[in-house]
């Protein structure tokens, strides 16, 4: 006899309870939901770890029953948001996720407006900018403009960094409380460099200074070589976008960090006006 997704040896998933009948047989509503969740869980395991994987490697880290996780990625795969290598027993994410990306990106009001004043931050300091909005714990590039330069650090939109350890990030948290970021954040936060600052009773206290000054600095904590200066959009509160500016330390000077910040104010208050009504 087959195991179906509902079926009674399917171990219990992560929404197992959100549609299950008084005799705790689950429900054609609550095999829906689970199998949505299942679904869900799978593409963000894919989205975190690109390239190709076993199904054996996918089931140990999501722990979902092998059976049904063969049949999710086999209609996956059918639908095309899931390919696998030639022998067809190694799974990744598939061209339909990229699809649905690229829309979220050309439907975003903000991510449009705020066009031409990316174009212009990107002229007047000839560096790579980005745009991020806040997501958890996380910052995620929606739109970024290459350096003009050869040396210049490698960008993607899509790109997830760590919220504590990038200038985007810390501009954003400043915009929160401290009691509302220390519900967000742990105690002690993941080193992604050796300059990264790990104590959030630490960062607590930088992100007072980020407040004063209005904006925010990465020196090397998520890059080594690398500083990044950031800015929050305001439209918000707490503020949900922000503005950013990465440069090697090797071209750094003073005179260049100072029109840099310039601006990255100037940058603010454009995007300041443009996004007023979103």
């Amino acid at each position: 006899m087959t195991t179906t997704e509902a079926g009674p040896t399917d171990e219990a998933g992560p929404a197992d309870e959100a549609g299950s009948s008084a005799q705790g047989v689950p429900t054609a509503q609550g095999a829906a939901v689970k199998s949505a969740v299942r679904t869900v869980l799978l593409l963000e395991h894919f989205a975190a770890r690109p390239g190709l994987h076993s199904l054996a490697d996918i089931q140990s880290d999501l722990s979902l029953p092998k059976s049904s996780l063969y049949m999710l990625l086999r209609t996956l795969v059918n639908l095309g948001w899931v390919e696998t290598d030639a022998t067809g027993t190694r799974y990744g994410i598939g061209v339909r996720a990229l699809l649905v990306g690229s829309s979220y990106i050309d439907g975003d009001e903000v991510v449009t407006a705020a066009r031409p004043t990316l174009d212009r931050l990107s002229d007047d300091t000839t560096e790579t900018i980005h745009l991020a909005r806040m997501d958890g714990t996380s910052v995620v590039y929606l739109a970024t403009r290459q350096s003009q330069h050869y040396l210049r650090p490698f960008t993607r939109v899509g790109r997830r960094l760590p919220v504590h350890s990038t200038a985007l990030g810390k501009a954003l948290l400043a915009t929160h409380t401290d009691e509302e970021v220390r519900g967000l954040l742990p105690l002690r936060l993941e080193a992604v460099t050796e300059h990264t600052i790990t104590d959030r009773e630490q960062l607590i206290e930088e992100l007072a200074l980020v407040r004063e000054q209005g904006y925010a600095v990465d020196r090397e904590e998520n890059t080594l070589g690398l500083r990044c200066f950031g800015v929050a959009v305001p439209y918000r509160t707490p503020a949900r976008d922000a503005v950013s500016c990465s440069v090697p330390v090797a071209r750094l000077t003073a005179g260049h960090e100072q029109t840099i910040k310039a601006a990255l104010f100037e940058a603010r208050d454009r995007l300041s006006v443009v996004t007023r009504r979103m």
